[in-house]
């Protein structure tokens, strides 16, 4: 994978954070070598370690080896990477589209939640994979909904959760799992390679998350590590600070990118406008699912995003 890493001092004389994409500035970022601790939010810090005691005792509860022995007895996984990768058609969006049935920021987002019904009607409105969230506590997921989902329709499935484990991608493997989320903010770079081989040896597509230039520069190296055909780079739209969304920072964060096709433009996704938009900087996959899940038709509301 051809991805280009400038140097910090390039990238802060080319880059704010709060930059407009018309190279209006504000702020400059400093691009210091920290550890994910000290950039995650409190939110995130707090998130990750709940996470950690729900792994310990998912450990006790399922040991790896029966982990092993379930993933054994599976079928391949489908090629997430493959569905959703541009190769060579860039007038249309893939559409990564999402199961979440609530969140900290906007609480309950769909009453009357039916994971399978809402992924049935994704993939009758033409998306091209599903995230499906898995995190119980903070966004009503189930590690269950996976093979539920899969078992309904053909397409790749990816887990969206706090992987912060190895256990959890043998974990996420054994429940169906074709893909799996890894948010940069909340691991080091030694747990993002060995996460990425681990996946790989699984089958199983990466797409690292980012949401920040900083994050992006300290992994950008071990995108398509090991395998090119497996990784794909996330941008979060979101400003975990305040919580607000704007799709001009894929924009942004697309030119320190040098091959745009892997990206994955997360958030505040919600016009067939923004899918142009992004398109024409070179972003071909998106990751959409409050949306979505507030329209009163899930297949419409699919069909009229990608118009």
């Amino acid at each position: 994978m051809m991805i280009a890493a400038p140097s910090a001092r390039e990238m802060v004389g080319q880059f704010d954070a709060g930059s407009a994409v018309d190279g209006s500035a504000t702020s400059p970022l400093l691009f210091a070598a920290r550890i994910p601790s000290a950039t995650m939010t409190d939110v995130l810090k707090t998130i990750v370690r709940r996470k950690r005691k729900e792994v310990a005792a998912a450990k006790i509860a399922v040991p790896l080896e029966e982990l092993r022995e379930r993933i054994s007895e599976l079928g391949r996984t489908r090629n997430f990477f493959q569905a959703v990768f541009d190769h060579g058609n860039t007038s249309r969006t893939r559409l990564i589209a999402e199961v979440k049935h609530k969140s900290p920021s906007a609480g309950v987002i769909r009453e009357d939640f039916d994971p399978v019904a809402i992924a049935r009607q994704y993939h009758a409105g033409g998306a091209t994979a599903i995230s499906c969230l898995t995190d119980t506590a903070d966004f009503g997921g189930k590690l269950e909904y996976i093979h539920a989902i899969r078992d309904a329709i053909p397409l790749p499935v990816l887990r969206k959760d706090f992987i912060i484990d190895t256990y959890q991608i043998w974990e996420s493997r054994a429940a169906g799992a074709d893909a799996v989320l890894l948010i940069a903010e909340c691991l080091r770079e030694s747990e993002v390679i060995d996460f990425q081989i681990l996946c790989v040896e699984l089958g199983m597509t990466i797409l690292l998350e980012v949401h920040d230039a900083e994050n992006l520069c300290r992994v950008l190296n071990h995108v398509g590590f090991p395998h090119a055909g497996y990784s794909l780079l996330g941008i979060n739209n979101r400003n975990l600070r305040t919580m607000k969304t704007d799709i001009n920072h894929s924009l942004r964060m697309a030119d320190l990118v040098e091959d745009p096709r892997i990206l994955v433009s997360e958030s505040g996704i919600t016009t067939p406008e923004d899918l142009k938009r992004l398109r024409s900087h070179g972003i071909n996959i998106v990751l959409v699912g409050e949306h979505l899940m507030r329209q009163p038709n899930v297949e419409q509301a699919t069909r009229d995003l990608l118009a």
